[in-house]
């Protein structure tokens, strides 16, 4: 709550709602009320929801922001609900509950749309201005041609054996065997034989959070830089809590800092939104829409089925994508497939699926991202990988992640027998999704930014998965799922040109994913152990503000 300058007035958010209530002082002390049922008058003046808000230094106006949209509105203008009388509320109290019932059976919704529509043509005594700043995005100019890998294009073009690819400005321009491509003049032509080459790696589960410094944009972003440097140059933040991540975004996108392609839901739709009927869940996503520019939203137990349902309909009316996931209640995930979700995140809590459930998820189109690291049903499976890979002592995950988290992530972890994970059963689970036709994606839930990836990667394939179906979750199927299939997650003209280049073949043993030699994004080639980049430009990476803390590997 924010008090106006004369201390006469009051803004507060509720429900995703901005209210400003005229509220008096009492002795000296404020009157303390419940927005829902204010003994005062009030007035709500954002019904799409509201990030920041405050007074002008005189008082006299109100302002909030939602998104990229700035609103201000008049103080003198505001007109206010009075608060119900002393009698109305007594009555209320007792109640003629009844009566009540009858009156919400027998209501007509003619008369309800006929009432929304005119509150709808009431002229609004807000102003609003969309903030548009215009800034070159980042489009590196040259040619580079990669030449001798054998290259998994997750592609119609499968496996390409000693293969070319040529990146110019930055997207993939063509692919095929050495020697078969129009090469421009003046081409740099790297020699990649031996080598592997996949897509970039998708995160359709990820989550970035800015541990140091909330609501200030660093200019080394180093869960984006850790995340690149293993060859995860694009995912999905589903829940951010904040919308700094939208900064981040347009700052890579712009080349301004180093990062990975980071789209993101923005925060999540909970249960206190309190969706009351599929128009107000169109108003609600309206807000991710337009005012933030994403087309994913994070639906997390959001209320009943049918505010579910509303959602699901509002999403398909505004062309987007909603994903959720099911608070460990195994009806709640098949509700959320039947009724139309894009998306399911986190694991089934039963295994195994049979057949009954594989297939409507797989014909049903829902995605699942069972982010195994954190997997329901046992331990947690990201408590194995840091028992049996040791990442505390690792130079690489040194570099790029402040020592202080490695020791709070890695240290004093709990301990379980190997036969009590389970991760690898609903590994399995998820392949016969992937094999029944539907798309299975790599989430690592945040949980360890960089290597975390690799360990989600491996524990998909710790059962009877083969290397190229995790690989494909990896790539394009995280893609599709995240809504950026024609952008990132195969190799072939007109994507970005995000790829990894590895020493050692995935297809023999999946945890060679690690092997990395180069990571390009968005036509850029980085050193994976230093993010330097070499090409286009020569730049060094500065060092972190961390990197006094790194232990020194040398000496152990």
């Amino acid at each position: 709550m924010r008090l106006s300058p004369d201390g006469k007035f009051a803004l507060a958010r509720s429900e995703e709602r901005l209210h400003v209530l005229a509220v008096p002082a009492r002795g000296g002390k404020m009157l303390e009320v419940g927005v829902g049922r204010a003994p005062v008058p009030i007035k709500s003046l954002s019904d799409i929801g509201v990030d920041y808000f405050g007074w002008s230094d005189d008082g006299q106006t109100i302002y909030w922001s939602v998104g990229s949209t700035y609103y201000s509105q008049a103080l003198k203008d505001v007109e206010w609900v009075e608060p119900e009388k002393e009698e109305a509320k007594k009555d209320e109290a007792k109640g003629d509950s009844e009566k009540a019932a009858e009156t919400a059976e027998t209501a007509d919704a003619a008369d309800v749309e006929k009432a929304e529509v005119k509150e709808a043509e009431k002229p609004k005594a807000y102003t609003s201005r969309k903030v548009d700043i215009a800034v070159p995005r980042d489009n590196p100019a040259g040619a580079i041609l990669l030449s001798g890998a054998t290259v998994l294009t997750m592609a119609d073009t499968g496996v390409i054996e000693n293969a070319d690819v040529l990146v110019v400005d930055g997207k993939f321009k063509a692919v095929g065997a050495k020697g078969s491509l129009d090469v421009p003049k003046g081409a740099k032509v790297m020699d990649m034989t031996g080598k592997f080459i996949t897509p970039g790696f998708v995160d359709s589960h990820a989550h970035w959070p800015n541990w140091s410094r909330p609501e200030v944009i660093e200019e080394q972003f180093w869960p984006f830089i850790a995340n690149l440097a293993y060859g995860v140059t694009s995912g999905l933040d589903v829940q951010t809590s904040s919308t700094d991540i939208f900064a981040y975004q347009d700052m890579v996108e712009a080349g301004r800092i180093m990062g990975l392609r980071a789209w993101s839901t923005g925060s999540g739709v909970f249960s206190d939104t309190a969706i009351k009927s599929k128009e107000h869940a169109v108003e609600v996503l309206t807000r991710y829409r337009d005012h933030y520019r994403t087309k994913n939203i994070k639906a997390y137990v959001t209320g009943g089925r049918k505010t579910r349902q509303y959602i699901v309909e509002a999403s398909k009316e505004l062309g987007m994508m909603p994903t959720t996931e099911g608070a460990l209640d195994m009806k709640l995930d098949l509700t959320h497939i039947i009724d139309g979700f894009s998306g399911n995140e986190h694991a089934m809590p039963i295994v195994p699926l049979y057949k009954d459930a594989t297939e409507l998820m797989a014909k049903s189109g829902t995605s699942y991202t069972p982010t195994l690291v954190v997997s329901y049903g046992g331990p947690f499976g990201e408590n194995y990988f840091y028992a049996h890979m040791n990442p505390h002592d690792d130079p690489k995950v040194n570099h790029f992640v402040p020592h202080h988290v490695v020791d709070e992530s890695s240290n004093r972890r709990p301990w379980f027998r190997d036969n009590e994970y389970n991760f690898t059963r609903v590994a399995d689970s998820a392949i016969d999704v992937q094999r029944a036709g539907g798309h299975v994606g790599i989430g690592s839930h945040g949980q360890f930014q960089g290597i975390g990836y690799h360990w989600e990667m491996w524990a998909l394939g710790s059962g009877k998965a083969t290397p190229m179906e995790v690989l494909k979750a990896a790539t394009i199927d995280g893609a599709h799922i995240i809504g950026h299939e024609t952008e990132v997650g195969s190799i072939e003209p007109g994507k970005f040109a995000d790829l990894v280049v590895l020493d050692k073949d995935p297809r023999q043993d999946i945890k060679n994913t690690q092997a990395i030699y180069r990571v390009m994004m968005n036509g850029r080639l980085y050193n994976d152990d230093t993010m330097d980049q070499i090409w286009p430009l020569e730049r060094k990476l500065p060092a972190f503000w961390f990197a006094d803390e790194a232990p020194d590997m040398a000496k152990k």
